[in-house]
């Protein structure tokens, strides 16, 4: 993975604790420039990204280097729980975001599981998120067009958008889990989403879930 911070102190301690964790460090970075080039070079499965460093920041590196690498998974790192720009950096489809007050066991899970494919929602959290911000920024980089979808899969989807995880899911619709993953893992396919945080985006942003809703 490749960490990228415009605080040196911040990536060493980074660095220090995933690799105690048997996480392999392919490199650091101290701004988005300097991010994007690394992962032409280096090829990371998972870049770790500051939101706000001078020159370019970590949701245009973000753009860049999902538009060439759209199979990389880009954590982002914020200060604040509720940054307009990690909504952003969601909309161009960064995989999650972390406080960097995370503890050093949450992280390396974090990475861990964004490193499998999946997307790192914290649904409170992430949900706030979008409801104060969908609609201000740019549209999402994903599909918008839900015709394809059944009704079921509309009603999965709008459940997604609400946070929900496949139990969680599973229970509301009275379905099993193995179900549920069946129908996520179709409205992914239909709708060219990447994981469950284009999901959330999309459910907003094509007004499937709104903030009173």
């Amino acid at each position: 993975m490749l960490i990228v911070d415009d605080q040196e102190l911040i990536r060493t301690g980074f660095r220090l604790i995933l690799t105690a964790r048997g996480i392999n460090v392919v490199g650091e970075a101290g701004d988005g420039a300097a991010a994007v080039e690394a992962e032409r070079r280096l090829r990371p499965d998972v870049i770790l990204m500051d939101v706000r460093m001078p020159g370019v920041d970590g949701i245009e590196a973000t753009k860049r280097i999902l538009s060439r690498a759209p199979a990389c998974r880009v954590l982002m790192l914020t200060t604040f729980d509720l940054d307009r720009y990690v909504y952003a950096a969601l909309a161009a489809g960064a995989s999650g975001f972390l406080l960097k007050d995370v503890t050093a066991d949450h992280l390396a899970a974090a990475v861990r599981l964004v490193g499998t494919g999946d997307a790192l929602l914290a649904p409170s959290i992430t949900r706030r998120l979008v409801e104060r911000f969908a609609g201000v920024g740019p549209a999402p980089a994903v599909h918008r067009d839900l015709a394809a979808l059944t009704p079921r899969e509309l009603e999965v989807l709008a459940l997604l958008g609400r946070g929900l995880s496949n139990t969680e899911l599973a229970g509301s619709l009275t379905l099993s889990e193995a179900t549920v993953k069946t129908h996520v893992a179709r409205i992914f396919s239909k709708l060219d989403l990447r994981d469950r945080a284009q999901a959330v985006v999309l459910a907003y942003e094509t007004g499937l879930v709104t903030p009173s809703g």
